[in-house]
Order: C-alpha cells, then structure tokens, then sequence
C-alpha cells in the first residue's frame, strides 16, 4: 500500500469500482468494463482471497487455471519473504528484521488477505519503536479498514493513532489522521465533525492515498453545507482560497454552494439535482444519501422562510421553481417530522413562521428543572423524617 504524493491507494480505487460493480442504478454495458478492470487488478497484485471471494458473490467467474497460477506466485514471494526474515534475524540488525517484517505485512495486504495482514502488522509492531512509524503502520491498517468499510476496526486505530499522538509525533501525520477520521465520521452520518476536521485540513492537505484532492473539497462543501451557519460558511467555505482554485473542476458544485449562500433557491434546485447522481454513487455516502437530500432541503428551506413572518405557498414555490402541490407534499411532511418551524394555513394559502423563542425556551426549561428539584427535596425529606 505504498503510494506516491498525489496518487490515491489502487486498493482503494479497486474498492470503488467493487461498489460500482454492485450498484444498482449502474448500466449493464459500464458494469462489464468494470468487471474486466477489477479482474485486471487482481490478476496484477494476484489477489487470490479477493478474487475467491467475488467468485463466491457470483460477480466474477472461476478460472481455476488463474487461480492456481496465482496461488503458486503467492507462495514463492512469500517463501521469499520468509527468507530474507530468516536472514535478518540471523545477520543484521533490529531495523534490517523490521523492514523485513513489514515488507511481508505490505504483501498480505496487497493480496488482500485482511487477517493475515492485521496479524503481521503487529508482529511488525512488536519490531518497531519510534513513533513515527507506529503511526505509518496505524494508517496501513486503516486503509485496509476502509477497504472492507471495517468501522469497528477504524475506530480502533484511530484512538490508537492519537494515543500514539500523546508520545509525541510530527503535524504532518497528525494533519493526515484528521483527513482519516474526517471519512470515519462522513461514512458514520457524523457530517458536522466530519466537516470541522476536514476544514481544519483544507490548507495541509496531503491525504492523496485515500482520495484526489478535488474529491476532497467535493467532501467538505458537501458536509459544511448542511453543519454550518450562514456566517461561518461564508468564512470557511465560500470565500475560502483552496475551494475557489478546485471548485470550478467539479460539476455543479459551484453552482450549488453559491446559489444556497446568495438566495437563489431555483438555481439551487437545478444544482442540487445535477449533484444527486455523484452522491449516490459515491462509496462514502450512497448509505447516507437520501438521509443527506432530507438535510439539505430543511437547511434551505429553513433559509428560506427566515426572511418571512408570513408567506404565499404560491412565491415560495416560485421561488423554488417547483409546483405548489410539490411545496405542500414537502413543507408538511418537514414540519410534521419537526424539521421547520412554521404552519400551513391551507385556506389561505398562507405559510406562518413560529420560530421558537430562544429566551421562553430557556425560562420554561429552568422552570422544569426547578419542579424536578423540589420533587427531590421533597422525597428526600421524607426519608430524613422517617
């Protein structure tokens, strides 16, 4: 899993055209290129648990003269590997039985054998003693946890990564580790610290082994959008420097982060229908995708009837440049879920804002806890009595 700068993991792209594989909103015609370009993959890195693997899922079909042939490669580099551990055990010295260790944990993984590999990067652990590369063996277990979307796993390494943190370790890996858990919190539906994280790594991005830098941005509009407020997206996001330059190269992003801050709510629609395609066929965030269209639409509609104390159904939907039947359907179902602040005069054709009242909500708050407190004083004192 060695990269170099600017070139994402090949297990990683290998993992995003697997999901593309399975996907059903994917044309049969663009699934078979997939087929042939994941086959291709296996066959250079001779992934024989992979490839047994998708021969069981009924994606590829059995070749067992490949196979074989594959499986008598493995077992001669590993021979190899054995080897040359053997050889630096006996003659060289404790970095020389290291390198040793984790080139035979680099080959596990290669393959695709998950718990071999996870056995052998502690042997390789056990073999190492600075920091930095403790850390370098945390982000190899990661990036093969985020090849089987292993959370558990991920979640693991991360809090061992920033115990790791806490003996010291430089702010390069420790920028990159927030890139890592940034995607832990995306694939976790945990958008607003998946977006603090990532902003806090726009400027030091060097996380080119888990995705382009242009993704990278596509991530974090897309998460900062439905976490921040009006104010701090224009800051960090819409005025930001490193989005401006990268922006432009993703379709409709521009347009859909622009059109939200300006008000421009039916170039917003057009946008947001343009970018549902690249959600929905993203690894990351296809689970979360119709969780994120409810999100969006409640930011914007929030947005939207901040402005009013009173509203036509009728503008709002001309606004929006969609049907009043439409805006009806959507508007009752928020506000019945409790997402929007406001109620359907159907009569009228009116819409009434009732924003809560931060202040009233904090008096009648005060009072509840009062009412708790004496009830335990009460219970306390018979007690005491008795």
């Amino acid at each position: 899993m060695e990269n170099q700068e600017g070139t994402q993991q090949p297990h990683l792209v290998l993992a995003h055209k697997l999901f593309l594989l399975t996907h059903h909103d994917v044309q049969d015609i663009e699934k078979v290129r997939l087929k042939e370009e994941v086959l291709t993959a296996i066959k250079s890195d001779d992934m024989v648990p992979l490839y047994e693997t998708l021969v069981a899922e009924s994606l590829l079909e059995r070749d067992q003269s490949l196979l074989d042939s594959m499986r008598v490669k493995n077992e001669e580099e590993l021979n190899k590997l054995d080897e040359k551990i053997a050889d630096a055990e006996e003659n060289l010295g404790e970095s020389e039985v290291r390198e040793a260790h984790l080139a035979k944990s680099l080959f596990y993984i290669r393959i695709g054998d998950k718990d071999k590999a996870l056995e052998q990067l502690k042997v390789t652990e056990g073999k190492t003693v600075a920091v930095g590369q403790r850390m370098d063996l945390v982000f190899y277990t990661l990036q093969l946890a985020f090849f089987y979307m292993d959370f558990d796993l991920i979640s693991k390494s991360i809090d061992k990564a920033k115990n790791l943190f806490e003996e010291g370790g430089d702010w390069e890996r420790k920028n990159r580790l927030k890139v890592y858990e940034g995607l832990y919190c995306l694939s976790t539906r945990n958008f607003k610290k998946a977006a603090d994280l990532f902003l806090d790594s726009i400027s030091t991005f060097t996380t080119y082994e888990l995705f382009p830098y242009d993704t990278f941005i596509f991530y974090t509009v897309l998460t900062s959008i439905i976490s921040l407020d009006r104010v701090s997206l224009k800051q960090k996001v819409v005025d930001a420097p490193e989005i401006l330059t990268v922006i432009g190269k993703i379709p409709h992003l521009s347009e859909f982060l622009n059109s939200l801050y300006d008000c421009q709510y039916k170039s917003f629609f057009s946008a947001f229908a343009g970018l549902t395609e690249q959600i929905k066929l993203d690894r990351y965030l296809h689970p979360h995708f119709r969780y994120y269209m409810r999100e969006v639409r409640t930011v914007v509609y929030s947005q939207f009837l901040e402005s009013y104390k009173s509203v036509t159904i009728e503008a709002m939907a001309k606004a929006f440049g969609v049907t009043v039947e439409f805006i009806d359907l959507e508007l009752s179902r928020f506000i019945a879920a409790g997402k929007l602040h406001c109620k359907i005069d159907k009569v009228a054709g009116v819409l009434e804002t009732n924003r809560p009242d931060a202040k009233n909500a904090l008096y009648q708050a005060t009072i509840k806890q009062g009412d708790f407190l004496l009830n335990r004083i009460q219970k306390l004192s018979r007690v005491i009595d008795l």
